[in-house]
């Protein structure tokens, strides 16, 4: 039924006070036909949330996409920074080279022969022979092969070989002089030492020559004890052996000091019948001007 006029505009006006009350949590109740009010009654509302209204073709709308965060700032401190770029490494030191000469150079020797790149033994000159063979051991492995004996190649080199020990160092050659016997240290003496395969030329206590020697085999060995020259022969051949014995000074029966070409030539793989062998033959000329007859000699271990 259509209502107009007065009373539509009174139950529309109804509606929406009740309506409000509705929405504010309670109702008010028509007039009683006596014209009173009733009294309000409470209504009241499911808890929760209120409905979101609905859009004008009856769907909720969407919700908005929620802002992106915004990243804090990194500190400064907290930055990645580039690592400094390591310094290059400088290069390698030269040790020795050829004309180089002394101990060091005589276990460079030796221990290049450990790991069999010379076949010769320690001289302690840095000749070609050596110079070869430590190119060789570098370009073996990866090194420039300069052919002269640097600290990476020294360093190689020792990591792969061990301390050469005193025969190593003087395979075909005297070793250094060993301190003079006590009986060496007055008047004029050829003081012989077999552990260090070397002869001094002394004069009251003080060294003026010294000569690398080789001594008798097994079964002909060098005898030892305190001994005089008791003959100079300058050409000497031995009549026991028809060998030649140049420059000779004989000191204990047929036993004597002189050169030997066949020591001169093949070092210590040899040996004598009992004589002091000398190979430096301007070496044992010096010292057959020097010696007299009667003067001491001295063989000892």
């Amino acid at each position: 039924m259509r209502i107009t006029g007065r009373p539509a505009t009174l139950f529309a006006s109804a509606a929406a006070v009740t309506a409000l009350a509705a929405l504010c949590g309670c109702t008010v109740q028509p007039q009683s036909p006596d014209g009173k009010r009733g009294q309000p009654v409470r209504v009241e509302l499911p808890s929760g949330p209120a409905p979101a209204p609905t859009g004008m073709a009856g769907t909720r709308p969407a919700a908005p996409a929620p802002r992106a965060a915004t990243p804090a700032p990194v500190p400064r401190a907290a930055r990645a920074t580039p690592a400094p770029k390591a310094p290059p490494a400088p290069p390698a030191r030269v040790l020795w080279a050829r004309g180089d000469s002394g101990p060091a150079v005589r276990e460079l020797q030796a221990r290049l022969r450990q790991v069999a790149w010379l076949s010769a033994g320690p001289t302690g000159t840095y000749g070609p022979q050596t110079e070869r063979a430590v190119m060789g051991f570098q370009n073996k492995r990866g090194l420039p092969p300069t052919g002269r004996l640097d600290t990476v190649t020294w360093q190689r080199l020792l990591a792969m070989t061990h301390q050469p020990t005193r025969q190593e160092l003087y395979v075909r050659s005297g070793q250094p002089a060993a301190a003079p016997d006590a009986r060496c240290r007055t008047g004029r003496v050829l003081c012989i030492d077999k552990t260090s395969r070397t002869l001094r030329w002394m004069i009251d206590g003080r060294t003026v020559d010294t000569l690398s020697v080789r001594f008798g085999t097994q079964y002909t060995p060098t005898r030892e004890g305190v001994f005089k020259v008791y003959w100079k022969s300058r050409h000497h051949v031995s009549t026991l052996y028809h060998t030649a014995m140049p420059y000779a000074m004989f000191f204990s029966g047929g036993q004597a000091v002189h050169y030997s070409a066949d020591f001169a030539a093949r070092g210590y793989a040899g040996g004598s019948h009992g004589c002091v062998n000398v190979r430096d033959e301007a070496g044992i000329a010096r010292l057959f001007a020097q010696v007299k007859v009667g003067d001491k000699v001295v063989v000892s271990r």
